[in-house]
């Protein structure tokens, strides 16, 4: 079933030294529970595209739709997470995790039910009266993840959200994020410039152009769920992250070449 549709949406920037076409007409259509994960060379609208999904900004021309509405701003139906942990550092785990539920105006017993779930899930029980600041990056990326999910949104968007962390880290929050997508059920769209993640996360990989960004390549991964870091060794994985390693290159030497306007 169709969840999420994109049709020509592109998105222009104007300043005083002009405009910039950021993201050429784009079209998109997105299905129930499918993991999207994007690449592309910096500057190609990847992330642009994402806040317009989430509402955070609006497109020169086009549609987004999600379940046939129309995304006029933000909404709870849609949870976004960025590279930066964006927690409240006043507030503990838990209080983090609550703080949509609490915004909906739910009875302070259910925002507890609800959070200690989703912080059970990802692995920080026993954190929950933790602030941000006694945390690892994992650890705050994990309560990110935690309150977007504990708000129930349609939608996951998830621009670079483990670009911060260490390999060892990285790996581990990859296969969580995996298993809870797999528990949940979720539709997600997720921004990286690591292949290998892309690869390894996506039921599908989305390549975007040099600046004005374009969807250059929209590409099934065929290996089946669940997943497990050993796949990475596998011969289908070799060869889908060749293919892909070599259009991002392409795109990555044409930025690097764009004149400036």
């Amino acid at each position: 079933m169709n969840v999420l549709s994109i049709r020509g949406v592109s998105r222009t920037f104007r300043s005083s030294q002009g405009e910039t076409l950021a993201l050429q007409a784009t079209d998109l259509q997105v299905d129930e529970n499918d993991f999207v994960t994007f690449l592309g060379p910096s500057g190609c609208g990847k992330s642009t595209l994402l806040r317009i999904v989430a509402g955070l900004d609006q497109p020169t021309s086009g549609e987004v739709k999600l379940e046939g509405r129309s995304i006029a701003g933000p909404g709870a139906d849609r949870g976004m997470v960025f590279q930066s942990y964006t927690l409240f550092p006043w507030l503990t785990v838990l209080d983090n995790v609550c703080f949509g539920l609490r915004e909906r105006g739910l009875p302070r017993q259910e925002q507890l039910e609800i959070a200690r779930g989703f912080v059970d899930k990802v692995g920080l029980r026993g954190f929950e009266r933790h602030f941000p600041k006694q945390l690892s990056g994992g650890m705050q990326q994990r309560t990110a993840i935690a309150r977007a999910l504990a708000n129930g949104p349609r939608i996951l968007l998830m621009d670079e959200p483990f670009g911060a962390l260490d390999h060892q880290t990285r790996e581990l929050m990859q296969e969580l994020l995996l298993g809870i997508w797999e528990a949940e059920k979720k539709t997600v769209l997720f921004v990286t410039h690591d292949i290998d993640e892309a690869v390894f996360m996506g039921s599908r990989v989305v390549v975007m152009s040099a600046r004005p960004g374009r969807i250059k390549l929209d590409r099934p991964v065929p290996i089946a769920h669940p997943r497990h870091y050993s796949v990475k060794t596998t011969p289908a994985f070799s060869e889908l992250k060749a293919e892909l390693t070599e259009q991002v290159r392409v795109e990555v030497r044409a930025a690097q070449t764009e004149v400036p306007a």
